[in-house]
């Protein structure tokens, strides 16, 4: 446990947290919408500090970032506690618990985990991912500065609803993101999610204007998310604020957590997909093995410059500068 960053103290004992757009108001005990930050004696404590529920190298594409050193392993970490409450979550073991709940990690000190980042020879750095990164911030923090430190990249796999100060602080510390930008209408987020919409749009609207490497994920649900008039506008708010070239994974859902909504048929799944290939250059299907929407195709040209099967990487077509070798048209690589 650490003293946490971004809160204040009101009165009678109570604190808020001003970390994400919740801006929890927590009395004495209580803990907030994340489970893992908590006020201990008039001070906000985050408990997660240093508890890991995964440590291991992977594929860079795993994360998913197709477009950030391609077929690169990266070693990635993950805690506990999330700031959504997506009732569909993938994660849930991990995300929707707290300390007193969770009995399976082991805590690492930032020493400890730079230590190991050295243990694979290719190794690009480190992936903050698995649960949502923002809430054991100051662990992320003090693990991304010592890797930036030596030399090595930094990437945050988010959901992307943070405050903007402690977003704007960690940013030069962090080289590229995957934000899950889950739906585009408000009454999802506040239904589903328990969360807010505006803040996910604002924060990669900041990513951008850093000039981060950004890739966005959306989780397409049967009944929920695929309305294909909201999702149109969803892709063209993506091509204006962020760019066409800006790199959209859209992914196949499958019954999770407190949802068991059938899973997206493959049907609607590709026809989203050419749907969003109408006004973005980059769109890959995730969570559908063997699909050739997982290639990296020329905007230009149209030749495939990086094929993949699974975690197997092939680029053929491109050069070290992200050159295409059919028609010399840069393709959006970082």
């Amino acid at each position: 446990m650490t003293q946490a960053l971004y809160y204040e103290e009101i009165d009678n004992g109570k604190v808020q947290c001003r970390l994400c757009p919740h801006n929890c108001i927590l009395a004495l005990g209580d803990r907030g919408n994340c489970d893992v930050r908590k006020n201990i004696d008039g001070r906000l404590i985050s408990e997660n500090h240093g508890l890991c529920s995964a440590v291991q190298f992977e594929p860079i594409e795993k994360k998913p970032l197709y477009h950030f050193h391609p077929g690169s392993y990266i070693f990635s970490i993950g805690s506990i506690g999330c700031n959504l409450k997506c009732n569909f979550c993938q994660n849930c073991e991990i995300s929707q618990t707290s300390v007193d709940r969770y009995v399976s990690g082991q805590y690492y000190s930032p020493e400890e985990i730079i230590g190991m980042t050295a243990d694979h020879p290719e190794n690009l750095g480190v992936a903050f991912t698995y649960n949502e990164p923002t809430v054991y911030f100051e662990y992320m923090t003090e693990i991304a500065e010592a890797t930036k430190a030596k030399g090595m990249k930094n990437v945050m796999i988010s959901n992307g609803f943070i405050n903007e100060r402690p977003l704007l602080d960690i940013l030069p510390f962090m080289d590229g993101f995957n934000i899950d930008l889950k739906a585009f209408t408000e009454s999802f987020y506040k239904t589903i999610t328990k969360g807010h919409l505006k803040p996910v749009k604002e924060a990669l609207i900041s990513i951008k204007k850093a000039g981060k490497h950004l890739e966005v994920t959306n989780l397409l649900i049967p009944s929920q998310n695929d309305d294909l008039t909201k999702f149109t506008e969803m892709i063209l708010w993506i091509r204006e604020e962020l760019g066409k070239d800006t790199v959209l994974h859209l992914s196949r859902y499958f019954p999770a957590y407190k949802s068991d909504i059938q899973k997206t048929s493959l049907g609607l799944l590709f026809n989203f997909c050419e749907t969003a290939r109408q006004y973005l250059d980059y769109v890959y299907l995730g969570n559908v093995t063997g699909s050739e929407s997982q290639n990296t195709i020329c905007s230009n040209c149209g030749k495939i410059v990086i094929s993949r099967y699974g975690y197997f990487i092939q680029k053929n077509g491109i050069d070290s500068e992200g050159i295409c070798l059919h028609c010399n048209n840069k393709i959006v690589i970082s």
